[in-house]
């Protein structure tokens, strides 16, 4: 196997073991980014199987005796020198250092969206919380005892009887 071949395919290989993907499924919430996240999944297998099979194996090797009988040793011979005078280059990344300070820089923004986030997730919950019990007991409650959950509305209509605004 070629040097830039097989660290390819070990790469892939690599990048395989090291995804979480049904972790990363449960994290979905909408089914249309269940569906998204299904197309990323077979896209990546599909992307993955071509790298381990193109460039995990070895090309067979010309049987140069095979063509002298048939056509000749001097075209064989002149081929022969073309194919072996053949130099594949070495693959140089200059994308991955362009591209590497960018990254590190959306995974420190993505960090503090992911707090800001939680943060209001954890304002949300207490909302519904709250919603729920209110809910439960809005039937059976007091003006006074909602007015104690929210004094602003109690300032607001208090303002607005004296000021006689009785929104008309």
């Amino acid at each position: 196997m070629s040097g830039a071949g097989k660290k390819v395919a070990d790469v892939a290989v690599k990048a395989t073991k090291g995804i979480d993907w049904d972790g990363m499924g449960k994290l979905l919430v909408s089914e249309e980014a269940r569906k998204e996240f299904s197309k990323l999944r077979v896209a990546f297998d599909e992307v993955n199987h071509t790298l381990q099979t193109k460039f995990s194996q070895e090309p067979e090797p010309i049987d140069w005796e095979y063509y002298r009988k048939g056509i000749g040793n001097r075209l064989v011979d002149m081929y022969k020198e073309a194919y072996d005078s053949i130099e594949i280059p070495k693959f140089v990344d200059t994308v991955t250092p362009q591209y590497k300070p960018k990254f590190e820089a959306l995974l420190v923004e993505l960090k503090e969206a992911e707090k800001i986030s939680l943060k209001e997730s954890e304002r949300l919950e207490k909302e519904i919380a709250e919603t729920r019990e209110l809910k439960e007991k809005i039937a059976t409650m007091t003006a006074d005892e909602y007015f104690e959950k929210h004094p602003e509305l109690k300032k607001k209509f208090d303002d607005e009887i004296r000021n006689d605004y009785w929104g008309y």
